[in-house]
């Protein structure tokens, strides 16, 4: 495929965009697969593409984050085993699977994960994590392998899911879950990109270049996420914003509306 200069400008935009969305709350993939599409890259293509630029992001908001003082939260290691665990299982699916079948799956956990981010309000403001030195409960460790396996699959939406898993089941904070959610997508990234590699399934310019855009994102998103007080009621809001939008493109109602004007 030829790349003209103004895929290069599409990707960086759209990166910085996803770079942002994907920090502060999840779903900036639904950006870069469609941008990447629209590019001329095969969906199955640009799934594997997507990771690239995941990856870059997720290492320079963390390091932002850790950079203004956000702690290392306990609990780690068992998330990220658990999810890491799942997404290579869905990692591999992907690899196997035809994307077009999988539109109205995403719609239905699109209205589904709407509804949970309005159950239990005021866990989205609570100051303290819960206390999860002991063993995570069999429920805790299911639920984050079937996140990670949806983020291998597919990538879109697994910011959302993560952060509703996190703060819902595991009972973080939302400033602590943020943290987490970008551990977790840092290393089973790192660990799937091969797979897709093997598959013939990722286009590195283009990947690297979204990379670009979405490190300025990640940053941006990173040092508000770390230094403002307001930084979860915020996040909750985007979060409702990106799952309402997110799910009603997948729908076709903007195009519908669009034919109307």
């Amino acid at each position: 495929m030829e790349i003209v200069p103004e895929m290069y400008a599409l990707a960086v935009g759209a990166g910085l965009l996803a770079g942002v969305i994907n920090t502060l709350a999840g779903s900036g993939s639904l950006v870069t697969l469609y941008a990447l599409v629209a590019m001329g890259l095969p969906a199955t293509v640009a799934n594997g593409t997507n990771r690239i630029g995941v990856l870059i992001q997720s290492g320079v908001a963390l390091a932002t984050m850790r950079a203004h003082g956000v702690k290392r939260p306990t609990g780690l290691l068992w998330m990220v085993t658990a999810t890491t665990a799942g997404a290579v299982v869905g990692a591999w699916g992907a690899t196997q699977t035809d994307p077009d079948i999988l539109e109205w799956i995403i719609i239905g956990v699109m209205w589904a994960t709407l509804l949970a981010v309005f159950f239990r309000r005021s866990d989205w403001s609570r100051k303290k994590s819960e206390d999860d030195s002991g063993r995570p409960s069999v429920t805790k460790i299911a639920v984050l392998v079937l996140v990670g396996a949806w983020g291998g699959f597919l990538q879109a939406g697994v910011g959302i899911l993560l952060l509703v898993a996190l703060v819902l089941v595991a009972g973080k904070n939302v400033i602590e879950a943020t943290t987490i959610k970008l551990v977790v997508v840092l290393v089973y990234t790192v660990v799937t990109i091969p797979i897709f590699l093997m598959e013939e399934q990722i286009h590195l310019e283009l990947g690297l270049v979204m990379g670009l855009g979405q490190a300025v994102g990640g940053w941006l998103g990173g040092r508000f996420a770390a230094t403002s007080p307001r930084a979860p009621i915020w996040i909750r809001r985007l979060l409702v914003v990106v799952i309402v939008v997110a799910a009603l493109e997948l729908m076709g109602a903007f195009a519908v509306i669009g034919g109307l004007l």
